[in-house]
């Protein structure tokens, strides 16, 4: 029954008109949102910001939660740890914000994990790494959720697909920053699982213009595929050093984090082919009327965009992470039946079925994202467009 209300929710916010639901009154709810809308983690910061805003309208038009209006308080990370907690901590310390969503990127999250842990403020972020919420040396996650699907869904994603294709040996490329190393964490990790063996491996610098040199020793190696673990204009750069190689080529695999409008066009002809996991926000007309998710993405996609959004920013596989985490704010306060922290948190951490456009989440103790493999599709490059692979 609850998963039923839950989705049923979840539709209302998307769809309903403004005359659908007495406005709200009372004190608004605070709710912090970091973003990065400045340095390179602008293109998903910003549009991401812009979601946010469209989701609490719908929020608020719907009625708000527990019948208050929900008020979001933004400041732009500036894709910068060190802004990002400095950012924190003005939300949490001056403006009395109930909990936060976002920030953009993993080593953001890093550096306002551990505060908003010490503080105990409830933080839903919109980060693809897993560190913030892997527990052990990282630090405790009590407080820490996040919407994008964890690293090592993604990766086992890819080698299912791998294995059924009957693929046995892999290269990995990865990125030197927090998010590509752990990438390679868990692509090493669950190789073995999966029967798979990776043979050579290379590291790169994500902002730097040319990996040719990575490309000829990863394909001398003979792996029958490359995967290429990075986000940004280096996986479109990886894919373009990978065909301009001679010989045989292996196939190129790139992470969840590349899905959008600018892989292709920045990888050009260098794209046809490369495979790569991605929400099922990246393939709408592939979802039958069964996917609980059909209408939600569907719905996302009108409001996207409606609100003017698509034209500067092109959906991508980012663009419903912070929809998502307001989407599971709104289900926990309303399972917690009051805005006191404490309550929200523990709801967060046992919510079911709480249909995204991310996934279908169900949160646990032990897993405070709460997305299986079944959240993602396999996508292929074919004349520039992406499909589902085959």
């Amino acid at each position: 029954m609850f998963a039923r209300i839950l989705f049923a929710l979840t539709v209302l916010v998307l769809c309903a008109g403004p005359a659908a639901a007495a406005a709200p009154a009372g004190d608004p709810i605070l709710v912090g949102g970091l973003f990065a809308e400045s340095g390179p983690a602008a293109f998903v910061g910003t549009p991401s910001r812009l979601v946010a805003e469209m989701t609490v309208k719908k929020i608020n038009d719907a009625g708000g939660i527990l019948g208050r209006p929900l008020k979001l308080v933004i400041h732009d990370t500036e894709s910068n740890p060190d802004v990002a907690l400095r950012m924190a901590r003005q939300l949490v310390e001056a403006e009395n914000v109930l909990a936060i969503i976002g920030p953009t990127s993993t080593g953001e999250g890093l550096a306002v994990k551990k505060y908003t842990e010490e503080k105990k403020v409830p933080t839903i972020m919109t980060v693809g790494g897993d560190p913030i919420i892997a527990g052990g040396n990282f630090g405790p996650f009590t407080w820490t959720f996040k919407t994008p699907q964890r690293t090592s869904i993604a990766v086992q994603k890819v080698y299912e697909h791998l294995k059924a294709k009957g693929v046995t040996s892999v290269a990995v490329m990865t990125a030197k920053d927090a998010f590509g190393q752990d990438g390679l964490a868990h692509l090493k990790n669950l190789a073995g699982k999966y029967g798979i063996e990776i043979i050579a491996e290379e590291t790169f610098d994500p902002k730097g213009t040319d990996f040719s040199a990575q490309a000829f020793k990863l394909q001398t190696a003979g792996p029958r595929a490359v995967i290429i673990w990075t986000i940004g204009p280096a996986g479109a750069i990886a894919a373009k050093n990978f065909a301009a190689l001679p010989g045989d080529k292996p196939l190129v695999v790139e992470c969840h984090g590349q899905p959008g409008p600018e892989f292709p066009q920045l990888a050009g002809p260098a794209a046809e082919g490369v495979i790569m996991p991605a929400t099922k926000l990246m393939a709408p007309d592939s979802l039958p009327a069964s996917d609980p998710q059909a209408a939600v993405v569907r719905a996302f996609i009108a409001d996207y965009e409606k609100e003017g959004i698509q034209a500067k920013f092109p959906l991508n596989t980012h663009s419903g992470y912070a929809y998502d985490a307001l989407i599971l704010l709104q289900a926990g306060l309303q399972k917690a039946g009051k805005a006191d922290q404490a309550a929200l948190r523990d709801a967060l951490e046992t919510l079911t079925n709480v249909v995204g456009v991310s996934g279908v989440f169900t949160i646990t103790p032990e897993d405070h994202n709460g997305l299986s493999t079944d959240s993602l599709v396999m996508l292929e490059v074919k004349n520039g467009a992406y499909t589902v692979a085959k």
